[in-house]
């Protein structure tokens, strides 16, 4: 039998029609000029697909540019008593680069691919209305396309000895090895489907962050199986099967449409995942069930011998490749512990905002960002002195230019209850590229959650490296270890008579009283002096950052680079426009004319100033750039946002009120954390795009994670990140992640952190509400604190407990008149867990203890003061931190307060890590020697001094449990600046007010009213900003709200 002769063309043309010619022609035509383009993306990443194919599936040749593909085939498998022939598979062994890969396949199958190849070719000869089809054979020496032949190595099965004993390898083994080998080295042959068919290929096959290969497959699936309310009801009436290509890499699979080649759906690895066949098991004859917790996918195989094979192969590549996600993890948790992974913590937003935005800089592929909140116009680089390039939509907007593809997931709020607007936001992004694509959850009506908000705060990029904890990338945010609580500087309002004429008139800057920071000099360029000292970072060789002379010197080296539409900033409804020579300019000069006014400075500073068409009142600024501009200067609970549309117009004069400061802690992950942090991501974003189902997100893609086998790879890492074992927790339930049952591994491991620790610790927290009664609250690291206490007094040794609480609760309210409902309702919680009743902390520990409970644990706040129009003026520090660090060896950072709301897994849904020191340090414990973690110490020591400030007498921090330290250092300098803050300014919350008729009376005497000069004087006594939380504060008041108050109405767990 002649292979080589080609069938009648009258078959050829039934088996095709001229459209799918026609079609043919072009697709091949498209996959072969993408071939020359991977050829040349490839050479520029070391021959290596891009990870960023996976979004643009269609049409690409799935092999690697300039690689061979080796063949060999290794042995005969037998499939139960089936008898040997030409329908007994081989196993065949390609390795193609990096890529190793075994399928099996029998004689009849090369037949019927060298039977589709021939029909192929023949149609290479038939005249097609268009010339693609031809442009793409090849040209031989002379110039004349000449068509590939196919080899001619097969014959028959009945032409040939069957006995496969009789050597090495049998004439059907090499037949089949030497054609594959020869269709191979031939593109037109090798691209055609029906070879990637038997080669079980496809365009993710060899993707380098994808992993190896893997399994993979033509199936049927039916659809549905998802856990989603009124989703997995009806599955037998509603549903139908579609074809598609099934890919099982190392921690998922997922499956392909057919027509384009688009992703559909990922079912990720899990605790719960199992793969099982069977009609009995499924139903469906050839059927294979594959179930995680998120969806039970029902598939149809061609035959049971399929069914048996792909069962096998799946189970047995998640038994080698996937078991971190598949067994049980500690604390419940999706995550295993990753030991020997990078990680950088951050104390308040500034360094956290900048190494972000460094980060988004260098981000290559994807940026995955879910926030509680998220403002569009914020700037991650302070000062602002570089125009917008630093600002969040303008870097979002040129990292999606160059290619970059961004996730956004936005918690969807009651619009009644809070005023973030989200969908603000939304829109504000999607606006600005196709490439960035942003979702909103929970539906509210639709899904009848009302009282749970999604609460993680994450930035991820190239799923390499993530950062987390509790810093949304918001207004109010950014701030640093100065805490300022006034941002004035060189600023004047104006009124314009005409829209173009500048106004030149000189006002000088407020100081702060006491301090020098950088925003004291008409030009913002002098070196920071602050309460807290430099910290280096132990053993690390890496200071923290601080603004200064340095960070405006980089900056205007590169402003050069910028366009001018970058450096165009709006600031209440005026746009400015600096000269990027001038400003270098005043940089030379700023020096030996510092003490000159700014109308010396104004031919190197000259402002153009256009006044917007809806205001007759603009700001003009003489040199000094604000920190925060716009919204971003706030007070929480003297006034909640309002207008977000309109960013840069200031809601607060800032000019008669201060801001409020944020204290914050973040950190940033690397490697497999990375990976997992991207997981939780990739599944909220899966999720959340199958509920919402709408056509306007249609065209939104699945997310796929990458494979940890590349996880080590890392294409940048964090200044001063340390080596560490880390583990990734997490709150979540079937509303918030589609899945069944409900995750708290952050609750387990803060219950963990505290049960283990020998000597102290140290929490920072938004709210402290806990101290279970199984009716109100129910979660238990108020007890467990209580339990460890108790058993450091039966031994008779030392136990500090550290807790650092906001003063009030971030809530809009005149706390002067009581705060408001919602305040005081916080406040009730808060106390209840500290001090107020059989459940507290305190009473509970002084029922044994006595007075001595002071002597192991201590309940503290932040406050500053600064100078605003010339007169003293104070504000408390906004603790927004969720800190655990104990024994200087572990550390809990991330996004979950201590409440139900945040652990209790089924309500809010939150990120976090744990993480263990593997670098241990030489260290001092309660006088003892101690070999301390090295992220652990350095982070509890950057804290405390910032809290501590600068201490007249230098004292030794490396003990935090000694009498000398916690009663000489702690509790008196708490004590003493609690003491003058209340002197000076009579401020509140008070231990001197314990009911609301005392609190109207409170302020009057305050001595900054009385003796101004004194009362400076007294504030110059102030170390740091550590004061004394007032459990006393109201007291004889019952601060629940009353039940006939819309705070009362709703449901008591909105607000434990």
């Amino acid at each position: 039998m002649d292979l080589e002769k080609p069938d009648v063309a009258s078959h050829v043309r039934e088996s095709y029609s001229t459209q799918q010619l026609i079609h043919m022609d072009s697709q091949e035509a498209l996959e072969e000029e993408k071939v020359c383009e991977e050829g040349k993306q490839g050479a520029s990443v070391g021959g290596k697909i891009p990870f960023s194919r996976i979004y643009n599936l269609q049409g690409s040749t799935p092999f690697l540019p300039n690689t061979e593909i080796h063949v060999r085939v290794t042995e005969n498998v037998r499939v139960g008593k089936q008898k040997q022939g030409g329908n007994s598979p081989y196993k065949v062994e390609f390795t193609h680069g990096e890529f190793v890969w075994n399928i099996r396949c029998s004689f009849k199958q090369v037949q019927a691919l060298h039977n589709a190849l021939r029909q192929y070719r023949t149609l290479l000869h038939l005249p097609l209305l268009t010339r693609n089809f031809q442009d793409r054979i090849p040209k031989s020496a002379s110039g004349n396309r000449r068509i590939p032949e196919l080899p001619n190595e097969l014959l028959t099965p009945e032409s040939e000895d069957l006995d496969l004993e009789a050597g090495p390898m049998s004439s059907h083994k090499r037949q089949i090895e030497n054609y594959l080998s020869s269709i191979l080295k031939i593109s037109i042959y090798r691209n055609h489907q029906t070879t990637l068919d038997v080669l079980e290929v496809s365009p993710l096959s060899f993707v380098h962050d994808l992993g190896p290969k893997g399994i993979e497959c033509k199936i049927q699936k039916r659809s549905g199986g998802y856990r989603l309310m009124c989703m997995n009801c009806c599955n037998d009436i509603c549903t139908h099967w579609s074809q598609r290509w099934l890919v099982v890499k190392d921690s998922f699979l997922m499956y392909l449409r057919s027509n384009d080649q688009k992703i559909c759906g990922v079912l990720l690895f899990d605790k719960e995942f199992s793969i099982s066949s069977g009609k009995g098991v499924t139903n469906v004859k050839n059927g294979v069930i594959i179930t995680n917790l998120s969806r039970t996918l029902t598939i149809r195989c061609p035959s049971y011998q399929q069914c048996l094979w792909l069962c096998q192969e799946v189970n047995d590549l998640v038994q080698k490749q996937c078991t971190s996600y598949t067994m049980e993890n500690r604390f419940g948790s999706y995550a295993p512990r990753r030991e020997n992974s990078l990680a950088r913590w951050f104390v308040n937003g500034e360094r956290y905002f900048s190494e972000v935005a460094d980060a988004m800089e260098k981000a290559k592929e994807e940026i995955f960002i879910t926030d509680w909140w998220l403002s569009p116009e914020i700037f991650l680089k302070r000062p602002v002195v570089e125009g917008n390039y630093w600002r969040l939509d303008v870097m979002l907007k040129r990292k999606a230019e160059a290619g970059v593809k961004i996730f956004v997931l936005l918690y969807k709020e009651v619009e009644m209850a809070l005023g973030i607007n989200s969908y603000y936001s939304k829109h504000c992004l999607m606006s600005l590229h196709p490439n960035i694509k942003v979702l909103r959850h929970p539906d509210h009506l639709t899904s009848a959650v009302l009282l749970w908000a999604h609460h993680e705060k994450m930035v991820v990029i190239d799923q390499a490296v993530a950062f987390l904890g509790g810093i949304d990338l918001a207004y109010g945010r950014c701030d640093n270890a100065d805490h300022k609580l006034t941002d004035i500087g060189s600023v004047q309002k104006n009124v314009h008579h005409e829209a173009n004429e500048p106004t030149k008139q000189h006002q000088k800057g407020e100081r702060s009283a006491g301090k020098k920071t950088s925003l004291d000099a008409p030009f913002p360029f002098a070196s920071t002096e602050r309460n807290v000292p430099d910290i280096t970072s132990l053993d690390s060789g890496v200071k923290v950052a601080r603004p200064g002379r340095d960070r405006w010197q980089k900056a205007l080296k590169k402003i050069p680079q910028r366009t001018s539409e970058d450096v165009t900033v709006a600031d209440g409804g005026v746009q400015i426009e600096e000269r990027h020579k001038t400003i270098s300019g005043i940089l030379q000069k700023w020096r030996p004319r510092r003490g000159r006014s700014p109308r010396r400075n104004k031919r190197g500073a000259r402002t153009n100033m256009e006044l917007s068409a809806d205001s007759c009142v603009s700001v003009e600024v003489f040199g000094q750039a604000r920190y925060w501009h716009g919204k971003d200067y706030c007070n929480f609970i003297l006034k909640d946002f309002e207008q977000l549309d309109k960013p840069f117009d200031d809601f607060i004069d800032r000019f008669r009120t201060p801001r409020m400061p944020w204290h914050d802690i973040g950190v940033a992950v690397h490697g497999a954390s990375a990976r997992d942090v991207s997981r939780h991501f990739i599944q909220r974003w899966n999720f959340t795009k199958r509920v919402k189902q709408k056509q306007s997100i249609a065209s939104f893609p699945d997310l796929v994670p990458k494979s940890f086998a590349t996880a080590d790879h890392l294409p940048f890492t964090i200044r001063g990140a340390i080596s560490a074992d880390i583990q990734v927790l997490r709150s979540v339930s079937e509303w918030s992640a589609g899945f069944r049952g409900h995750e708290k591994s952050i609750l387990e491991a803060y219950l963990w952190a505290i049960k283990e620790s020998q000597h102290y610790v140290y929490i920072e927290n938004q709210f402290f509400i806990s101290c279970s009664d199984d009716k109100t609250i129910y979660n238990s690291i108020g007890d467990v604190l209580v339990e460890k206490i108790l058993e450091a007094h039966s031994a008779n040794r030392r136990y500090r407990v550290y807790i650092l609480l906001p003063l009030l609760p971030g809530f809009q309210g005149d706390i002067k008149t009581g705060g408001g409902n919602a305040i005081q309702t916080i406040m009730h919680f808060n106390y209840r867990t500290m001090c107020r009743g059989k459940y507290s902390i305190v009473e509970r520990v002084k029922a044994v203890v006595g007075r001595e409970w002071m002597n192991y644990i201590s309940f503290c706040s932040l406050r500053t003061h600064d100078s605003l129009n010339g007169k003293p003026v104070t504000e408390l520090i906004y603790i927004h931190s969720k800190l655990l660090i104990a024994d200087d060896r572990t550390v809990i950072i991330g996004s979950a307060n201590i409440n139900d709301r945040s652990l209790l897994g089924r309500r809010d849904s939150e990120m976090a890590i744990v993480l263990e020191d593997s670098h241990l340090v030489d260290s001092v414990m309660d006088g003892m020697p101690y070999r301390a973690g090295r992220f652990a110490l350095g982070l509890r020591m950057y804290c405390f001094r910032l809290a501590l400030g600068k201490l007249k007498q230098a004292f030794d921090l490396y003990d935090p449990v000694c009498e000398g330290f916690y009663k000489g250092v702690w509790m008196t300098v708490a004590g003493r600046n609690t003491t003058i803050f209340e002197k000076v300014f009579k401020c509140l919350p008070s231990d001197h007010v314990l009911n609301f008729g005392q609190l109207k009376s409170w302020g009057n005497g305050a001595l900054v009213n009385e003796d101004p000069a004194r009362a400076q004087r007294q504030l110059n006594k102030i170390q740091g900003y550590l004061v004394c939380f007032p459990l006393f504060f109201l007291k004889d008041e019952h601060l629940q709200p009353a039940l006939n108050t819309k705070e009362g109405i709703v449901p008591i767990e909105l607000w434990t």
